[in-house]
């Protein structure tokens, strides 16, 4: 996996959005990184009391399925269902970090899932985009290639 922590973005315009340059305390960029490490390695784990302790009160999850735009789960409760059936549905479920992102409280991992499925491995790449708020994941908004 590689890490990439960004520090400064460039000013200017890029398609008519105005983009602001930022300098991101870099302590709070390094503790972004550690609650998303952290987070994976509970969720590779299937250590759903853990996932559910680095995730904010009010977390946001956005799923990837069903297309366009997947489902929103918004909560402890709402959020933590999905993952017990997610888990239960996919018990050798595993993402592995191919390239991490970071700048203060934002995230962007890209990833590879695998998975067996109808008995053979399978796998399907995306991308989650990360909030953090406290040390806890407060959003995670998931999209997939294809």
């Amino acid at each position: 996996m590689r890490t990439i922590i960004v520090i400064a973005a460039i000013a200017g315009t890029h398609q008519g959005i105005a983009m602001e340059p930022t300098s991101p305390n870099d302590a709070e960029t390094a503790a972004t990184l550690e609650a998303v490490r952290r987070f994976n390695d509970a969720f590779n784990a299937h250590d759903i009391n853990a996932i559910m302790a680095m995730m904010t009160g009010d977390c946001v999850f956005e799923n990837t399925n069903p297309p366009p735009d997947g489902a929103r789960y918004k909560g402890q409760a709402a959020v933590r269902a999905y993952w017990e059936r997610f888990f239960r549905n996919s018990p050798d479920a595993r993402f592995d970090a191919e390239e991490v992102f970071a700048a203060g409280d934002r995230c962007v991992v890209r990833w590879m899932y695998r998975k067996t499925k109808d008995g053979k491995p399978w796998h399907l790449r995306g991308v989650d985009v990360f909030r953090i708020r406290g040390g806890k994941i407060a959003e995670k908004l998931s999209y997939v290639k294809g």
